[in-house]
């Protein structure tokens, strides 16, 4: 029997050759299609945040200042004297006492001042809002519907200020903050780490280095598989019936006599951070498996041929081969229990606080959740912040993921020196 391999040759070869060059190309101008696709719906994005944070603004105000004091058109004309007075006058007392406690009028400087007169005093009401794009283009319009509404008067406004940063979340959107949902969405995500972290590694390390390859493992990683498809929503409500129920005594750190009477109902940061810890749990054992998969098997077999045990082979060597791989599939894990809202909302999340998390015990509230809120308004006012809160997750999402991939190659960097 010839077994010998014939490889055309000649006009033959030429033309296979240059077919293949073609179905090459073709693929090629495909990626690259995909390529540019994908970076034009990314930027359309962008720019349709970006174009609701910036543009201009129909205003008027409850109590216009000329009423207040003759020939004083704006609160930077007001001296010291005249916005305290102000302050007092229009101010009723229990308001006064509320606005004085952390801070009396004489302490405060002239900023501050003129903040409380706009805030407590004017009162400007939002009439109307527009983008970017509609306040370069419309300006006509714009006109018009401020002539429509006497006492009103046109603004450009940016909504993405750092005092929209600091400030807590109120009803009124021009002085509505993320500071609440900014710390929340922190104590939360500090609470999945702990909590899925140690476990994800440690049940990936067991199913790698120690379980038999049987029938039950085998199904136990199936159904890990299965668990990181299924929907967040299906994690919020098993955590609502096991850490917001089940565990009430425990999540609302009654059992501790932490937890205040308002909150002590399993609706924390707590349930919160162990109900997304779950939904990443799945994650980050896959992808610790794929990375402990990666380190060759010489790598072992030359420890334990020095002596070394199977613990020792494992902390001194398998991991740190594969530290970096772990890391990364952590990040990724983080960052979705970041951006999740459906299993918090489930959960029973606050749609609406004003207080800050003080630990772990506290009601909470989050940035996805936040914008959603805002999101769902009618109001204009309310989807400009709510755009203004999506550029403040993503740059939450940006530091929080370079911080780590920094952390990550400093590991890495010292593990491969170490060895």
């Amino acid at each position: 029997m010839d077994t010998t391999t014939h490889f055309p040759t000649g006009k033959i070869a030429h033309e296979r050759a240059m077919k293949r060059k073609r179905v090459g190309y073709v693929w090629q101008s495909l990626f690259i299609f995909a390529t540019i696709l994908a970076i034009l719906f990314l930027a359309i994005l962008l720019i349709s945040i970006i174009d609701s944070v910036f543009g201009y603004t129909v205003m008027a105000d409850t109590l216009p200042l000329p009423t207040l004091i003759e020939g004083r058109e704006s609160p930077d004309e007001l001296t010291r004297e005249e916005l305290e007075f102000l302050i007092k006058e229009n101010l009723s007392p229990g308001m006064l006492r509320k606005v004085t406690y952390d801070k009396t009028l004489e302490d405060r400087d002239v900023t501050d001042l003129k903040a409380l007169v706009e805030q407590y005093v004017i009162q400007p009401q939002v009439l109307r809002t527009w983008g970017l794009w509609a306040s370069l283009t419309e300006q006509e319009e714009i006109g018009r519907f401020a002539e429509e509404h006497p006492g009103s008067y046109i603004i450009f406004k940016n909504w993405m200020t750092p005092s929209f940063v600091i400030a807590a979340q109120s009803s009124n959107p021009l002085i509505a903050g993320i500071r609440t949902a900014f710390l929340g969405s922190l104590w939360v995500l500090l609470v999945t780490f702990l909590f899925s972290f140690p476990f994800g590694i440690g049940a990936a390390l067991y199913l790698e280095e120690y379980a038999r390859k049987t029938r039950l493992t085998k199904i136990m990683q199936l159904n890990i598989f299965n668990l990181s498809a299924i929907p967040s929503i299906i994690y919020g409500l098993l955590g609502l019936a096991f850490f917001v129920r089940v565990l009430e005594p425990f999540t609302s750190g009654a059992i501790f006599t932490a937890g205040e009477a308002t909150v002590a109902n399993g609706r924390t940061i707590l349930s919160g951070g162990l109900t997304l810890g779950l939904l990443v749990l799945p994650i980050i054992i896959i992808n610790t498996q794929e990375a402990i998969k990666a380190v060759p098997d010489t790598l072992r077999q030359s420890s334990f041929g020095l002596g070394a045990t199977k613990w020792q082979t494992i902390w001194h060597h398998v991991l740190p081969a594969s530290i970096g791989r772990i890391l990364t599939g952590a990040i990724l894990a983080m960052s979705r229990a970041l951006g999740e809202t459906a299993p918090l909302v489930v959960i029973g999340a606050s749609t609406f606080i004003s207080v800050d998390p003080t630990g772990v015990f506290s009601k909470f509230t989050t940035l996805p959740i936040q914008i959603y809120q805002w999101s769902a308004r009618p109001q204009g006012a309310y989807r400009n912040i709510a755009a203004a809160a999506i550029i403040s997750l993503l740059v939450l999402l940006l530091v929080v993921n370079s911080s780590a991939i920094i952390m990550r190659d400093r590991i890495t960097r010292k593990k491969r020196l170490e060895r």
